[in-house]
């Protein structure tokens, strides 16, 4: 189970929650269904979506982490040669949700961190059989069965993990902190046991909504970043 690595990463999720007056109740409601639908041996007929399969992944995606000698995880305001000029030998890339468009065709992708409003970037990294981090939230409650009914009837379901954004322990479930799908990706990885040092961020604007968000109010969009930037700056140094 992957747990924040500082309280604060928790206790701003209910910060974020009464900014935004959205509910408790409501994440917890889709957190819980989502992790209901994908109980059992083989979920949606996957077998590779059962409790121990995400488990795997887990372990699988921790030792890619481990290894490498920089994860650079990429935001939304990020081009595809901003990705390309900061790899370097042995690192990985994490993108945080429609961010992976900025990876096609520029590198392969570790995993994607989502809730599932990354558009037709997300699903082509789905086809391509990326893992995916699904975040569950109370916004994505009705939408994320349509998600899991498609993506079980490509020939190779991608492997996926599952997050959640409450105050309760949900097993198979992690909540890593963080509030947008940006932030919530470095936490994932602070999480994971990746050391500050070795996570470079790009494409993380909090001036301009970047092009691979989904869509979103601009102004809305923009008080969201504020949070993300200050969720960064407790845990990551600037850069």
């Amino acid at each position: 189970m992957m747990k924040a690595v500082d309280p604060r990463l928790l206790s701003v999720q209910d910060e974020v929650r009464e900014h935004f007056g959205w509910s408790h109740d409501d994440d917890a409601a889709s957190a819980k269904r989502l992790l209901s639908a994908l109980s059992g041996s083989s979920p949606f007929s996957v077998h590779h979506w059962s409790p121990d399969a995400r488990q795997a992944t887990l372990e699988r995606l921790v030792r890619h982490l481990k290894a490498a000698s920089e994860v650079i995880v990429v935001g939304a305001a990020a081009e595809p040669e901003d990705v390309e000029a900061v790899l370097t030998e042995g690192s990985v890339v994490v993108a945080a949700d429609g961010a992976v468009g900025a990876c096609h065709d520029v590198v392969p992708v570790l995993c994607v961190v989502t809730d599932l409003d990354g558009g037709e970037h997300l699903d082509r990294a789905a086809r391509e059989g990326v893992p995916l981090i699904v975040h569950a939230h109370g916004d994505n409650l009705d939408t994320w069965p349509g998600f899991l009914e498609m993506w079980s009837s490509l020939d190779a379901p991608p492997p996926l993990m599952l997050t959640h954004q409450t105050r309760e322990h949900l097993p198979d479930m992690h909540n890593p902190g963080g509030f947008t799908d940006g932030d919530r990706a470095v936490c994932m990885l602070l999480a994971a046991g990746v050391t500050p040092n070795r996570i470079q961020r790009v494409g993380f604007s909090t001036h301009r909504v970047g092009r691979w968000s989904g869509v979103t109010e601009p102004t809305r969009k923009l008080d969201k970043l504020k949070w993300m930037e200050r969720i960064l700056g407790w845990i990551l140094p600037r850069n």
